[in-house]
């Protein structure tokens, strides 16, 4: 599974302003919304029931929110850099700048795990995560999610 089948070009915010977690899920929520034709507060409320399971502030600034929706038929990820870092109750208590989101149909099931476990390796490549923290041009970020070198590196 290569990321361009998950995110696209207007998945990518560069510039997130939140002062919460809660309100970078509203906001994410919202762009997914958009991308999907899923009701913003379903997107919502299916992103908030998975945090109460536990946080998916997975450390180093990172975070990785998901969630099944029985509306959609393929998987949809959306990136977002925060402008300031946010408190995301991680696992290593640091605030999280960078945000990959992934929604999944109820279906999914082990294409869901995939794409998870692909987000979180490319996420753990930390040449990736200082290009994305020092880019804040759209394009590039996508670029940089993308690049082959990047997902053959891991």
């Amino acid at each position: 599974m290569e990321l361009e089948d998950l995110v696209s070009p207007e998945g990518v915010i560069a510039h997130l302003k939140v002062t919460s977690k809660k309100q970078a899920l509203q906001e994410l929520a919202q762009r997914a919304a958009a991308l999907t034709g899923v009701s913003e507060r379903t997107v919502f409320e299916t992103l908030l029931e998975r945090e109460r399971l536990g946080s998916t502030g997975v450390g180093q600034g990172i975070a990785i929110p998901h969630g099944k929706l029985s509306q959609l038929t393929r998987l949809h990820g959306l990136f977002a850099r925060l402008d300031t870092p946010v408190d995301f109750d991680s696992v290593d208590d640091q605030p999280v700048d960078l945000i990959f989101l992934l929604l999944a149909p109820e279906s999914a099931g082990a294409d869901h795990l995939k794409a998870l476990a692909r987000i979180s390796r490319l996420l753990r490549n930390q040449a990736v995560v200082e290009k994305l923290r020092a880019s804040d041009d759209p394009a590039a970020l996508f670029a940089i999610l993308t690049e082959p070198a990047a997902t053959s590196a891991v």
